[in-house]
């Protein structure tokens, strides 16, 4: 009676070969990688720049990522490829959304002098192969902003 009883209780336990209970792959490793597409850099309600880049995120840790964003301009009024560190992720539904309040930085000018530039409510959404970052970028002494809205698809 016992053996009956035990080959019962171990015949209704099973192994799963579920996937549901597979970890998920973290929120940076789904979303680093390339992504080409249209950036556009509208100042003062004009826009400034509207060009087919590439835009790079990088694998920080499980839950944030860097952007490395490409140069704009040409000449001396060249705005430099700089990096936005430690964009913070998180998941709604099958959206990954990327936030950032503020970053500060440095990058050496077309006058091979340091330029400061801030990076203020820099948002990114991504869905499947696809992103949407907007941010506003202060570069330099410039007295107004750059509002800079990018559409890409994943490139690998």
């Amino acid at each position: 009676m016992t053996m009956a009883a035990m080959a019962f209780v171990f015949g209704m336990s099973s192994c799963s070969s579920s996937d549901d209970d597979a970890p998920e792959t973290p929120l940076a490793e789904q979303v680093a990688g390339s992504y080409s597409g249209n950036e556009i850099f509208v100042v003062d309600n004009e826009e400034s720049s509207n060009e087919t880049k590439t835009y790079k995120l990088t694998k920080i840790t499980d839950a944030s990522v860097d952007l490395q964003i490409p140069e704009v301009g040409m000449g001396m009024m060249t705005i430099p490829s700089f990096p936005i560190k430690g964009i913070s992720l998180s998941k709604d539904g099958n959206t990954v959304k990327g936030k950032l309040a503020s970053y500060e930085g440095s990058v050496k000018g077309a006058d091979g002098s340091d330029k400061a530039y801030t990076i203020t409510d820099l948002t990114a959404l991504f869905s499947d192969k696809t992103v949407v970052v907007t941010y506003s970028l202060k570069y330099g002494r410039m007295p107004f902003p750059f509002t800079c809205t990018f559409t890409g698809n994943r490139s690998n």
